[in-house]
């Protein structure tokens, strides 16, 4: 699968920011997506998961209440609405996508491993 993501951006404290990433790859529809980010001298941290269907989603602590992960499968696509962004929020934002089996599971993956393909990332960079 390969991933690239779009949205990023320079935007101030409060404001709003939607990402976006397509995906390529005939294991999309099937399997897990999640949102890292990792900021300058930081380790890659997850940020929110989605299953295969959409109907299971998890959350980091920092994103609870303010991001929304969803996808839709007909365009391959997963999304990260982000609201009331704060500076610390600032990092590079890299999608993943699980391709290993088992394929249509609702299981919640959240560490890097658990990941086989992975985006380039998007600047996100918010201003106090």
């Amino acid at each position: 699968v390969q991933l690239v993501e779009s949205g990023g951006g320079l935007v101030q404290a409060g404001g709003s920011l939607r990402l976006s990433c397509a995906a390529s790859g005939r294991t999309f529809s099937s399997n897990a997506m999640g949102w890292f980010r990792q900021a300058p001298g930081k380790e890659r941290e997850l940020v929110a998961t989605i299953d295969w269907s959409g109907g299971r989603t998890y959350y980091a602590n920092s994103a609870k209440g303010r991001f929304t992960i969803s996808r839709d499968n007909t365009k391959n696509t997963v999304y990260l609405q982000m609201n009331s962004l704060k500076p610390e929020d600032t990092a590079v934002y890299h999608c993943a996508a699980r391709e290993r089996g088992p394929r249509y599971s609702s299981s919640t993956y959240v560490r890097t491993d658990e990941y086989d393909s992975w985006g380039q990332g998007t600047q996100v960079t918010v201003s106090s």
